[in-house]
């Protein structure tokens, strides 16, 4: 048994979550993957191929179409927000810019459960727009999903189609990535890893988007809702190590994960996390220049753009409940081990 593999089947032994996949590996593919686990703890084992909510890690999947979307001419990164939604001029956001909000710099509140006043997709959207800032523009890094929200209703206006069929052809179509979907179908669904027991549904979630706004939303956000397998975020880990190919070219990449917050308290690049000196998820051995993103369920893709290194960790840590911080220790050793792995 290697180290990850024993690490990961640790983490499923002290109830950090049900089911694991991991992949570790570079432009020519993985080193080492794997599984651990069941969908659901009293569901069938894992056999590779399951669909899992990639909750947050929809965002830098979306800053890479928006990052098409600017090599294209669509935008720019300092196009405002009212350039493109003609609703939100004249608000406290109309002159918030792309770039701002790439980078959780915009001031919108982040972690705002909207969905529960909310319960539409209209009035959520008019909720986010009305919600008041928390900061001035550019002047503090602050988590937002709202912030990305509004990213996916600009990229999906500039592009002229919807969001998910924008994100399907700019980066998924390209890659082959063709179990990357919003709103998996019924074949995708059977193959779900389930999620959180919610509250708030009244049951267990399986095959549908955690993330409670994005349901409100109808399952399509820029801050959450995309669902992947495997193989899939190996072949996006893979063009990335390789300097984006296939998606984006090699400066465009370098300029979207280079970081743009270093004076500000936390290291965000467009749409990734930056390696912060301390406490960051990547843990302690990849290198200075990495980046990456995790999601709320468990989730996290991560890369060192240095040593060419991809490392992909898939876990339902929120089953049957979100309480708990276990994964926040095991996924920095799951990135010290993938980091110093031979290849």
């Amino acid at each position: 048994m290697s180290v990850i593999e024993d690490l990961l089947t640790g983490g499923r032994d002290r109830r950090v979550y049900s089911a694991a996949a991991w992949s570790v590996g570079g432009p020519a593919g993985p080193l080492e993957r794997g599984w651990t686990g069941t969908r659901s703890w009293d569901g069938p084992a894992l056999d590779g191929d399951e669909s899992w909510d990639l909750a947050s890690v929809t965002k830098p999947i979306v800053g890479l179409a928006v990052m098409a979307l600017a090599e294209r001419g669509a935008l720019t990164l300092d196009d405002t927000v009212g350039a493109h939604l003609p609703g939100w001029r004249g608000g406290d956001k109309a002159e918030l810019t792309v770039r701002q909000l790439l980078t959780h710099t915009s001031g919108i509140p982040g972690q705002v459960p909207l969905y529960r006043e909310h319960s539409t997709r209209a009035a959520l959207l008019d909720a986010i727009r009305l919600l008041p800032p928390t900061a001035a523009p550019g002047t503090r890094v602050q988590y937002s999903s709202q912030g990305f929200i509004v990213l996916g209703l600009i990229a999906a206006a500039a592009a002229g189609r919807p969001l998910d069929e924008l994100v399907d052809e700019l980066v998924c179509a390209p890659l082959g990535m063709r179990h990357t979907v919003f709103r998996p179908g019924p074949g995708l669904r059977a193959r779900a890893v389930a999620t959180e027991d919610c509250p708030w549904r009244g049951r267990t979630v399986v095959g549908e988007v955690h993330d409670e706004n994005a349901v409100v939303l109808g399952g399509v956000g820029g801050h959450a809702g995309l669902f992947s397998t495997l193989a899939d975020m190996e072949r996006l880990g893979a063009a990335l190590t390789d300097g984006g190919r296939g998606i984006l070219r090699p400066a465009t990449l370098a300029l979207m994960a280079s970081a743009h917050t270093d004076r500000l308290t936390l290291r965000r690049a467009l749409a990734w996390q930056g390696r912060d000196p301390a406490g960051s998820p990547a843990g302690t051995v990849f290198g200075p220049d990495s980046y990456g993103h995790t999601g709320f369920v468990g989730t996290s893709l991560w890369i060192d753009p240095a040593a060419a290194r991809y490392a992909v960790l898939l876990t339902n840590r929120v089953h049957p409940s979100r309480d708990g911080d276990g994964i926040t220790p095991l996924r920095r050793s799951f990135h010290d081990a993938a980091a110093v792995l031979p290849g």
